[in-house]
């Protein structure tokens, strides 16, 4: 498959993601401590150095058996509700990838899409919700666009961090329909969603990791 990726960039893939939360830990808390509880950026990187402690103790063959490993673990080590949400979200591409040894750029989006359903039925959020739902759907939106108009696996990702970066700013108008920053109400509008700030990061670092 020309421009499929496989194991290695998984793997890679996790310790970008790993990198940007604990880059963007303070920032990341910051965000939570305005509409939340303060500590999304501290269960992120808690939660991102065990996957790659375990990755590092035995790499799986496969790109969905890394996603697996990453979805275990954050459920098993993440507090509060990203925990579950992201784990989920990992779980179904995981289980999207299968076990195939590379992802083409259809499987990608198969993949991304996965993803984000598990976090819709495990939130019960939609977009406009300010969760990480609007960066997420934006994201599965643009690389599914991206896939129709002959995008690589590359193009595909890439597409798809832009578009969550875009839906992550875009939360900052909004009233929080969903989780802690609902009971807020209006006083959520301003802030930036920190679960789909963390999920844009995420994003990113697959893209980055297919360019290598």
């Amino acid at each position: 498959m020309s421009g499929a990726l496989g194991v290695d960039w998984a793997v890679d893939w996790v310790r970008r993601s790993a990198a940007a939360v604990g880059e963007h830990r303070a920032e990341l808390s910051g965000l939570d401590r305005e509409i939340g509880d303060g500590d999304h950026g501290e269960n992120l990187v808690r939660g991102f150095q065990a996957v790659v402690a375990k990755l590092d103790d035995e790499t799986p063959a496969t790109p969905g058996g890394v996603l697996k490993v990453v979805a275990t673990t954050l459920i098993s080590t993440v507090g509060g509700a990203s925990g579950p949400l992201l784990g989920t979200a990992y779980l179904k591409g995981a289980q999207a990838a299968g076990d195939s040894e590379s992802l083409d750029a259809a499987a990608l989006v198969a993949v991304l899409t996965a993803a984000r359903d598990g976090v819709v039925l495990r939130g019960k959020a939609e977009a406009g919700d300010k969760t990480m739902v609007d960066a997420w759907t934006p994201a599965v939106e643009a690389a599914a666009a991206a896939q129709a108009d002959g995008g690589d696996a590359a193009a595909v990702l890439a597409a798809a961090a832009g578009a969550a970066e875009q839906g992550a700013a875009a939360t900052e108008p909004l009233v929080a329909r969903k989780g802690r920053a609902s009971y807020l109400g209006e006083r959520a509008v301003g802030h930036r969603d920190p679960g789909a700030q963390s999920s844009a990061y995420q994003l990113r670092a697959a893209a980055d990791a297919a360019r290598g």
